[in-house]
């Protein structure tokens, strides 16, 4: 029957000795699991609090006067900044909760931890910037037909300030680690309004200079604009984690064939590919090798092609020795009743005609 796959080791150190196996979960019988571990992602998630915090102080501050101008000039374009800049302060706040929380460690039936927490952050911020972008448009077309009277000075000075404050904020977060969606979430709610205020500012121009107040409107509908294709894509993103999607750039076809031309390989299946959370990538798959193989060798070279090509560390293989049945007829009823996906053959294993 097949052989049992042991766990990956640290480097350094041999795979254990077979009494020490934990055993297998899956298809058939003598299933076996190489783990690979290692998720760190090179930034320190102390570091990434304090650069949220300092931009969180630095929104909250600003926020305050804006609002208060916003209302004193009547702008529409100075209140949706104010809005979007509310919404900054959730999202880092958001981020900052999600972060510590991700941070628990496994238990109970959280096996993974609560590492999603921060895709959690991801989609409420995603979110929340389609639902203010489709209140500024609906304000901006109002504003349009009807324009009211627009104080341009205290809109250039404030958009101004704004610039200065959302900079600021802007580098603080690109120091943080952004290959995180929870991370990227509230940077791209703060960059946002930098270009906003920058939109901002250039309407306050035209109306301090011109009187033509409806540029405040436009301004307004040119944040919009920006808010939709920034929550669009975090929405996107972070769905695609909920629906334990391949990660962007991955090709589970690809990796199944590559696994499968591996020598001694007859046959992968049952190839699953997802993100725990970003930068969190897991694979498993059930491998069946030739008559007499190394099953540890295959699975050690499945392992090593994954991290070295694809990054993926954390890897749940199943390696099975393929029963006659399969080499001489073609059938794999034998080890999986219910394979799930397509099923990537090596053509040039010995003794393993196609799949009629």
């Amino acid at each position: 029957m097949a052989d049992r796959a042991a766990r990956s080791e640290p480097k350094g150190r041999g795979p254990k000795p077979e009494h020490e196996n934990g055993q297998g979960h899956g298809h058939g019988q003598g299933q076996g699991h190489g783990q690979g571990h290692g998720h760190g992602h090179g930034f320190g998630a102390d570091s990434d609090r304090r650069y949220l915090s300092g931009a969180l102080a630095l929104i909250v501050a600003f926020m305050a006067v804006e609002v208060v101008i916003g209302f004193i000039a009547s702008s529409l374009a100075l209140i949706s900044d104010a809005g979007h800049m509310l919404t900054d302060a959730i999202a880092i706040v958001f981020a900052l909760v999600a972060m510590r929380i991700a941070q628990r460690p496994p238990r109970g039936g959280f096996t993974y931890g609560l590492k999603r927490a921060e895709i959690v952050s991801a989609q409420i911020n995603g979110i929340t910037l389609l639902l203010l972008a489709a209140y500024f448009v609906y304000e901006g077309v109002v504003r349009l037909i009807s324009p009211p009277e627009v104080e341009g000075a205290y809109v250039v000075f404030t958009g101004l300030a704004g610039i200065a404050v959302n900079v600021g904020a802007t580098m603080l977060l690109r120091k943080a680690d952004r290959s995180s969606l929870n991370v990227e979430g509230a940077f791209q709610h703060i960059l946002n309004d930098l270009y906003a205020f920058m939109a901002t500012t250039v309407a306050g121009i035209v109306v301090w200079t011109t009187g033509w107040t409806r540029a405040d409107a436009v301004a307004a509908l040119v944040v919009a604009a920006l808010m939709l294709k920034a929550g669009w894509g975090l929405v996107r993103d972070s769905g695609r984690v909920f629906m334990e999607a391949a990660p962007a750039g991955m090709n589970p076809a690809e990796i199944g064939r590559k696994a499968a031309s591996l020598e001694h390989v007859v046959e992968v299946h049952d190839l699953h590919i997802w993100e725990v959370t970003s930068g969190y990538a897991a694979l498993s798959a059930h491998i069946l090798v030739e008559p007499g193989a190394d099953c540890h060798g295959v699975r050690i070279a499945a392992e090593r092609l994954v991290h070295d090509q694809y990054g993926i560390d954390h890897t749940t293989l199943q390696v099975d020795h393929a029963t006659p049945e399969l080499l001489t007829i073609g059938r794999a009823d034998a080890h999986c009743a219910d394979p799930h996906g397509p099923t990537h053959r090596n053509d040039h294993a010995s003794s393993s005609p196609e799949r009629p």
